[in-house]
């Protein structure tokens, strides 16, 4: 039976978050009838983990979010190529991928010798074959309980390339150390083999580059869909009170400086790395034990981005990277262990930066990236420090030529307080879909006998989905989710 639109409009609703899951899930509510929605974003402008600048002239760079993954199915491909935000050709689309392989990638090892392109193409080949069979859940069950490193390193050794090809093993950690930046780990033998299994791509190109708006063209077509009032930023929640017996509304969301919102439902979309560090605090009472123990054990880690804009292009024409392999690199099995305990790992931290990569729009624009607890601590080092080291390594590397940069550019998602790192991963010996679900159940329940009014609080966001955590889309399509939910329960009554 429908409900009349009093009903629904009625009811107060607090997102908490304005990155895609809250824009998506206020966007929704809004268009259902909810007239008191309310979106609050602790930082001063929304977008969460979409950050688009334009710090080198008028063309963007993105510091955060950066492609559409998939199109078969994609609900936010679908959105942007309905508003015209997608790239044209597939020229943009080739200069975006992050240590991807392609024949015009200029792999160099420690020594300063350009490796063979028909090498480096036959071990990244088995690698990705052997990451297939783990992502297509075709592993034999004693790597069941391994972590991904361990499968990868056996099955490497059992292939006739492991003594074939001349430095194979050495270009083998690259490739290790560059699905780190995938899996946002600090290591793949923190990464479960198994378990990787459950994240579903999407059909079509892995990587689909955005127009010139970038990412915050998308967001800005949700941000458009709300009315003027119902975006605050600058708001950072230092509460969450809920189950309010005998309240009008039984929420209660507190701010920094003493603000307040009553409610009768919450849709919290914090990054799983802010729940992490803040959750035991946030919520009143205390969140269920089986959804602390889903924020604890799910893994949260940290990309990072380092711009390097050297005013003219020193790399040839058909190098679209320069990848750096080392002797003995953070991903190989004994260094791992070596580095595992201790701060010693920090003194060699530039080493799990797999390499360079040119950037779209930018010709004269290298992008290095970095994971795990190395781009944490890169983060504390400056911007000077981190491109002197960086232009050290090129020049060594390659023997090039290599001037100094005219500008450094850090993402920093590690030092930001409201977000604390990048995206999820599945850790070795953890269960993805249980964790994935148990932080996505709402409280209470919608089907709740205690009399207390149900779907309080909610949560949305990259990490409570199963199947497409880490992406946008996933973040999209939970925001989407917990919107429904709420207009399903004021449908029903």
């Amino acid at each position: 039976m429908s409900s009349p639109p009093t009903v629904m409009s009625s009811a107060r609703v607090v997102v908490v978050g304005a990155g895609l899951a809250g824009l998506a899930a206020a966007s929704t509510l809004v268009q259902a009838g909810f007239n008191n929605v309310q979106v609050l974003e602790a930082m001063s402008k929304p977008g969460g983990r979409v950050n688009t600048t334009r710090p080198f002239g008028p063309d963007i760079i993105e510091l955060g979010a950066n492609w559409i993954h998939g199109q078969k199915g994609n609900p936010l491909f679908d959105l942007a190529k309905q508003h015209g935000l997608l790239s044209e050709g597939t020229s943009a689309t080739a200069m975006c991928l992050p240590a991807s392989v392609t024949p015009r990638d200029y792999f160099f090892n420690e020594g300063g010798r350009q490796l063979p392109p028909e090498d480096v193409e036959r071990v990244c080949s088995l690698f990705s074959k052997l990451t297939s069979r783990a992502f297509d859940n075709k592993l034999e069950k004693r790597y069941h309980s391994e972590s991904l490193g361990r499968y990868l390193d056996e099955a490497f050794a059992a292939s006739p390339l492991a003594s074939s090809v001349k430095d194979a093993a050495k270009i083998f950690e690259w490739c290790k150390r560059s699905e780190c930046t995938d899996e946002a780990s600090s290591s793949l033998y923190e990464v479960s083999a198994l378990q990787i299994s459950e994240y579903t791509a999407l059909p079509g190109d892995f990587f689909n580059c955005l127009g010139p708006g970038g990412y915050q063209a998308v967001a800005d077509v949700l941000l458009r869909s709300l009315p003027p009032g119902v975006l605050l930023c600058d708001r950072q929640v230092t509460r969450i009170q809920w189950g309010r017996e005998g309240e009008a509304h039984p929420v209660r969301v507190l701010c920094a400086g003493g603000q307040e919102f009553k409610a009768d439902h919450v849709i919290v979309t914090a990054s799983l790395g802010f729940l992490k560090e803040r959750a035991s605090a946030l919520f009143e009472p205390t969140l269920p034990d089986a959804k602390m123990r889903a924020i604890e054990r799910l893994g949260f880690g940290t990309v990072d981005k380092i711009f390097l804009d050297f005013g003219e292009r020193f790399w040839p024409e058909d190098c679209a990277g320069i990848q750096l392999v080392w002797e003995e690199g953070p991903e190989d099995q004994g260094v791992y262990r070596l580095m595992s305990e201790g701060d010693a790992w920090k003194a060699t931290w530039y080493k799990k930066i797999c390499g360079f990569d040119i950037v779209a729009r930018h010709p004269t624009v290298l992008c290095g990236w970095i994971t795990g607890r190395e781009a944490q601590y890169m983060e504390t080092l400056g911007e000077k420090e981190v491109g002197e080291v960086c232009v050290r390594l090129l020049r060594s590397f390659t023997g090039w030529q290599v001037p100094e940069p005219k500008q450094v550019l850090l993402s920093t998602w590690w030092s930001n307080p409201y977000v604390k790192g990048s995206y999820t991963f599945i850790p070795h010996g953890v269960s993805g879909v249980r964790e994935h679900k148990a932080l996505a159940a709402p409280l209470p329940p919608a089907a709740t006998h205690t009399g207390a009014k149900p779907l309080q609080v909610l949560f949305a966001g990259e990490a409570t989905h199963v199947k497409f955590y880490t992406t946008t889309h996933g973040a999209y399509i939970t925001g989407i989710r917990e919107a429904q939910r709420l207009i399903d329960l004021y449908v029903d009554l």
